[in-house]
């Protein structure tokens, strides 16, 4: 999973997330915005990868993992945001591939191994959305690529940046108080099965 897509590797950085967003229909006018947004810091901004550059903000890689039924989805309680919110994170120096990125953040923050769900990424959901000021870092946004993930349940435990690693079903994930663009994504990922 920490290998580039046989059709991405060679490509610039930018290449590849442009190809995988040119290929995205988003669901709604929120995930539309968030789409245009995301196209526009790529365009414009001259280091769109980097954790450090934070007017507007920067690109950010997760996961919405899903069982392979597409029964439960593996959510994360965020030590510093202190919510529920799917795996992900940062690009490290040197990576451009979403799906390699999230795959690696869900390891970092699970223990588990995630999978494409076929022989492609798939890019599942985009959200732009506001960082609060932490330490030295001033808010800023994260321009999320959102790929979906599988994973089979079982010793997940949390690990960097995370006090919880759970799994939920539909009708958990209805009862919590997620943020909108993480029910929309769910809503897909449920719906899909």
């Amino acid at each position: 999973m920490g290998i580039l897509a046989p059709a991405m590797q060679g490509q610039p950085a930018v290449a590849v997330v442009s190809k995988l967003l040119a290929a995205h229909a988003p669901v709604d006018e929120r995930e539309a915005a968030s789409l245009r947004r995301i196209l526009t810091l790529l365009e414009h901004s001259p280091a769109p990868f980097s954790r450090d550059h934070f007017i507007p903000g920067h690109l950010t890689a997760s996961a919405l993992v899903a069982t392979p039924e597409r029964e439960r989805t593996l959510l994360v309680y965020h030590a510093k945001l202190e919510m529920w919110v799917q795996p992900g994170g940062h690009f490290e120096p040197g990576e451009c591939d979403p799906s390699s990125a999230a795959a690696r953040e869900v390891l970092e923050e699970t223990h588990l191994s995630a999978r494409w769900p076929g022989l492609q990424p798939v890019l599942w959901d985009v959200d732009v959305h506001v960082i609060p000021a932490h330490k030295a870092d001033p808010a800023h946004e994260h321009h999320d690529l959102r790929m979906l993930l599988l994973a089979e349940p079982g010793a997940q435990r949390a690990g960097d940046g995370v006090k919880q690693a759970e799994w939920f079903t539909r009708a958990q994930c209805a009862k919590m108080d997620l943020d909108p663009g993480l029910v929309r994504a769910l809503k897909k990922v449920f719906a899909s099965a």
